[in-house]
């Protein structure tokens, strides 16, 4: 599979800050291009806040205007990449530092919505997908070498599915990957 993928500069990241922004880049990712009226509607929203945050990602380069979709009245979003790829590495300027934090409590915030609409619709499922589905962690004692070479392989791995476009039960299937020191053992207070 190649996948398109952004790493914003710190500027561009603050535009992704706000968690209704990422649930549009999210839903324009999985469903497709949509106007600012479908995602209003979508997400309970009035056009305006719509269109607003619409134009904050396209100012950052996150959505472009889909020109093969619409007419005058009517103007179609699009993702413009299929990844959003984040350096977490600590910046040394204050107001990049407070961007990256946000932005990653933006990221949570929205994963954690995510998870608890999938934990709600499995009852739901067909039991294959039900079986295909889990909830799991794992605690192991790595280094930071060994946990950053983890990370790499699983993005490979991911990287490398082929996708099912043609089959007809294949679906937009979500992998989150979070990987950290366990809270309190490393440079903060103990759990």
């Amino acid at each position: 599979m190649d996948v398109t993928s952004i790493t914003p500069s710190p500027t561009a990241l603050k535009a992704l800050t706000h968690p209704l922004r990422l649930r549009i880049l999210g839903i324009l990712r999985i469903e497709g291009p949509a106007t600012a009226t479908t995602l209003a509607t979508r997400l309970g929203l009035n056009t305006g806040a719509t269109s607003y945050h619409l134009r904050q990602l396209e100012k950052h380069g996150f959505v472009v205007e889909d020109t093969e979709r619409g007419n005058a009245r009517d103007r179609w979003w699009k993702a413009a990449h299929q990844a959003t790829m984040t350096d977490t590495a600590q910046p040394t300027d204050p107001a990049e530092k407070e961007t990256l934090e946000a932005y990653l409590q933006a990221v949570v915030v929205t994963a954690t919505q995510t998870l608890q609409r999938s934990v709600e619709e499995l009852p739901l499922l067909p039991p294959e997908w039900s079986d295909a589905t889990t909830y799991s962690d794992w605690v192991t004692r790595l280094t930071p070498a060994r946990a950053k070479a983890l990370v790499e392989q699983i993005a490979d791995l991911l990287s490398s599915t082929e996708e099912d476009e043609d089959d007809p039960e294949a679906v937009q299937y979500v992998v989150q990957l979070n990987g950290f020191p366990y809270p309190g053992l490393v440079g903060g207070a103990e759990a």
